[in-house]
């Protein structure tokens, strides 16, 4: 039931984001487990850049009620001579407020996600996970991606002395 009480489950919907939308996914970041945001001061022209990135698009679907967003996740696209020449589609920062979970926000981003893929003509989108949680793994696998049909590997930066 929706809220107002139409009895009709509300569709969840994700939209492309907006520049207008950083304070609310930093809101977002901030109340979920992930790892540490931009500092402030750089945030902003680091959302710009990604915006204006022709290979990177951005989903968020907005909260049910109270303003702000439910959830995000960002396409990274990348061309390739391989395949075709069908481009590479990576997954990444998939994430739903916890006061959102559950009700089709992450799906509705993943979705817009991987139909963006397709529409820009990726042979595959590969994503990857750190999280030990088993109902992130089911809900990737739901969403249809394979585990174990690659195997990630992860190489890090090494560690810095000016930072």
């Amino acid at each position: 039931m929706t809220p107002g009480g139409s009895g009709r489950a509300r569709t969840i919907a994700a939209r492309p984001a907006r520049l207008a939308d950083l304070p609310a996914l930093l809101a977002v970041f901030a109340a979920s487990e992930v790892s540490a945001a931009a500092p402030a001061e750089s945030a902003g022209r680091l959302w710009r850049e990604s915006l204006a990135h022709p290979g990177v698009a951005i989903f968020v679907s907005d909260a049910d009620t109270g303003g702000g967003l439910a959830a995000t996740c960002m396409l990274v696209s990348a061309p390739n001579l391989l395949r075709g020449g069908r481009a590479h589609g990576f997954l990444e920062n998939v994430v739903t407020h916890p006061a959102h979970r559950g009700r089709g926000h992450g799906r509705a981003v993943v979705r817009a996600a991987l139909a963006e893929a397709w529409a820009r003509g990726c042979h595959h989108v590969l994503m990857q996970s750190g999280r030990a949680d088993p109902r992130v793994h089911a809900f990737y696998e739901g969403m249809g991606f394979v585990p174990g049909r690659r195997t990630a590997y992860v190489a890090m930066r090494p560690e810095d002395p000016a930072f």
